[in-house]
Formats: structure tokens, C-alpha cells, sequence
């Protein structure tokens, strides 16, 4: 089998990948581990995705947008940050920028439905479900993916696997691997006191706590613990887990009750040595899996697809060439300088943020107080929030 790119992983950004391509005039063959009804239908995982302006913008260029329910879409109107029980919050919203969301929340398994039925429907892409990639093989002009069900020989290879990615490994790539020792569950919440689209970000003494704002009088709840804390917190009968929850966050939102399944993700940031090798690229968490404390993992991927997409295209024009050496070059350069500040930022606020010895806790309750008195600070992490360039 022939075809102009290979994307290995059928998740949000390779099915992205793909459509960009295919909106290029390249043929493109996903191959996915998971079977094609798992793709087609994926279950909730708990995962709120806290979209951009920019990243909105490009689900509506790729089509798959318009394939996400106008419920599943809850506007993000304010955010919150706080430490401690009794501190200043800083505050992020709209004011004067013409919009009226920061932001909008999404559910993981609605945006993987979207782009999957996307994809699907275009003639040049070619998606292989319930295949296992062995390893890619590179030869001066060419690639060979070796994969389960036929090889294809392609121009250029694409790994997009998550953070623990296999073909990464395979292909002789390291990567900075940073684990916070620490676990994470997602799952949502009813409660009795309206949101009002406000999102939560809370540390407190021994634990981190966020609450986004869905539609209707539900939040999704992800809680940060030691792993064990977390798994007796997963295991706990329901009503007994909905008691502990309200203790947890000073039963600011009133009664709550759990109104999904629990997922627990455990805390691991990850960054790729290299993002390129000879005709080969990695996108998505296998280049930069972040930390989620500023939820901007998804927005990431997607630009980073986005800048993969603009080098190929610039190869095209000179080379006719998808898997050009100076192409992957300039992505690599452009994909770091957009990252590498932000994954080593995240990093550091993360630990400070984490830690409960007492400079620490006086520390980041005394630079929440002095960041939310400095405008020209909140404006700019405003922009980052938003990333559009209208309001930026």
C-alpha cells in the first residue's frame, strides 16, 4: 500500500493531522490501535477540554466543529485561581475584549467523535482501526511503516500515540520525563448552586482542586492526590464519595452528587529530546505532553499539527516534496520555541503550587495578590488564555 503521510494514532491531534492534509491534496493513511467502534462512539473519559479561540477556529476550518452538539459546548466566562481557604482570589475574564467567553469547555470524547466522523467522510484519508504499527523504517527517499494487516510505503511518517509513545521509542527518541507524583480524577458533578460559567482553580493545603463549568448545574470536578488517596477516592460508594466531596471544597456549590463515571489519569509531563527525524515528526502529547494545570495540553497539539502543516505545505511549493528535511527542520524550531517556555513554566508552577511547606504556601498566596493587582499581567495571561489574535 502506497500513500503520501502515515499518521500512527487515530486520537484528536492525528485525526486533526489528517484533515489538514487531506485539505492539502495528500493522501493520508491513519493507523489506530483501537477498534473503529471505539472511534466512532468513544465513552466519556472525563476529560473537559478548555478550547481557545485559535484552537475553535481550527475544528470549525477542518469541519469537525460543526459535528459537536451545541449543548456539549459550555462558554468559559471567568476564571479563578486560589490558594488556601481564606486568600485573594486572581481573577481572568473578558472585560473590554468584545468576546464573550475566555474560552469554551468541550468533553474529550465529543471532539475525538467530531473529528473521527470528519475524517471518515473524506475520500483521501484512509483510516486502519484495530491495527498495531510494529516500527517505522526509513530509506533516503522513502518510509516504510510496518504495521499489522500490510506495510505501506509512504513520504512521510507522523507519530501522534500519547505521551508514552511506543513508535517514539522505537524510532530512537528520548524524552524529559517529568512525573509529579501524583494522580489525577476526573469526574462531574450536579450541585445546587449555579457556576455561573466561572472555572475554579484551587490549591489547597494537601490537595488541588478545579471546577469547570458544563452546561446545565453540573461541573466537572478533577481532584489532585497522592495515587492512593485517589484510588480509595474511586472506590468509594457513591454517597459516601459525594459527602467527601463537598468536605473537600468547603461545600461552596451546595449539595453535589456524582453524575458520571470516575477516571484517574496519573501526573506526567513529557517532552520529546527531538521532534523530527529523517522523513518522521511527532505531534501531540508524543512531542509535548504537558502538565494540565493551565489546560492548554489540546490547544498545543493542535497548533502544533497546524505548524506541521504550514512546513509541508512550504516543501510542496518548493520541493513537491511532504517529507522535505528543511520542512521538518523549521517545524522543529518553530514547535519548540512555541513550547518550551510554556512546558518549563507549567513545571515550575506546578511544583510551587504542589507543595504545602510553609514558604511555600506564604509565597503563592503572596503572588496571587500581587498578580492580581498588576493589569498589564492579567491582560497578557488573558491573551494566553484565549489565544486569539484579535484580542491578543
Amino acid at each position: 500500500m502506497r500513500s503520501d503521510v502515515t499518521i500512527i494514532g487515530g486520537g484528536p491531534a492525528g485525526l486533526a493531522m489528517a484533515l489538514s492534509l487531506d485539505a492539502l491534496g495528500l493522501s493520508v493513511t491513519v493507523l489506530e490501535r483501537a477498534p473503529h467502534a471505539a472511534l466512532a462512539d468513544p465513552d466519556f473519559d472525563g476529560r473537559e477540554i478548555a478550547l481557545t479561540h485559535h484552537s475553535v477556529s481550527a475544528l470549525r476550518a477542518s469541519g469537525a466543529w460543526a459535528r459537536i452538539p451545541a449543548i456539549g459546548v459550555s462558554p468559559l466566562r471567568e476564571a479563578r485561581v486560589e490558594t488556601g481557604r481564606r486568600n485573594r482570589p486572581l481573577t481572568f475574564d473578558t472585560r473590554g475584549r468584545g468576546v464573550d467567553a475566555l474560552g469554551y469547555l468541550v468533553s474529550n470524547h465529543l471532539i475525538r467523535r467530531a473529528l473521527y466522523q470528519e475524517a471518515v467522510s473524506r475520500s483521501g484519508i484512509t483510516l486502519r482501526a484495530g491495527v498495531a504499527t510494529r516500527r517505522v523504517r526509513t530509506d533516503r527517499d522513502r518510509v516504510t511503516v510496518l504495521a499489522e494487516g500490510g506495510d505501506i510505503e509512504t513520504r512521510l511518517a507522523i507519530a501522534a500515540d500519547g505521551r508514552f509513545s511506543d513508535i517514539r521509542r522505537l524510532h530512537g527518541i528520548g524524552a524529559v520525563t517529568h512525573d509529579f507524583h501524583r494522580a489525577m480524577l476526573v469526574c462531574r458533578m450536579a450541585h445546587e448552586s449555579p457556576h455561573h460559567h466561572v472555572a475554579l482553580q484551587w490549591f489547597d493545603q494537601g490537595q488541588t482542586v478545579a471546577l469547570l463549568p458544563v452546561n446545565g448545574s453540573a461541573s466537572s470536578l478533577v481532584l489532585t492526590l497522592p495515587p492512593d488517596h485517589i484510588a480509595n477516592l474511586r472506590a468509594m460508594e457513591r454517597d459516601a464519595f459525594n459527602a467527601e466531596i463537598m468536605a473537600r471544597i468547603g461545600n461552596r456549590l451546595g449539595a453535589m452528587r456524582l453524575v458520571s463515571t470516575r477516571h484517574v489519569y496519573p501526573l506526567c509531563a513529557v517532552y520529546a529530546h527531538r521532534f523530527t527525524a529523517s522523513r518522521f515528526a511527532l505531534i501531540g502529547d508524543a512531542a509535548v505532553g504537558m502538565h494540565p494545570i493551565t489546560a492548554h495540553g489540546f490547544n498545543l497539539g493542535l497548533k502544533g499539527q497546524e505548524i506541521l502543516t504550514q512546513e509541508i505545505a512550504a516543501g510542496l511549493a518548493r520541493h513537491g516534496d511532504p517529507g522535505a528535511a528543511a520542512s521538518l527542520r523549521r517545524f522543529e524550531m518553530r514547535h519548540r520555541m512555541a513550547t518550551a517556555p510554556l512546558f518549563a513554566a507549567t513545571n515550575g508552577i506546578a511544583t510551587l503550587y504542589t507543595r504545602d511547606d510553609p514558604p511555600f504556601r506564604h509565597l503563592r498566596a503572596a503572588g496571587l495578590r500581587v498578580a492580581d493587582s498588576l493589569a498589564p499581567f492579567k491582560a497578557a495571561v488573558t491573551s494566553m488564555l484565549m489565544d486569539d489574535k484579535k484580542t491578543a
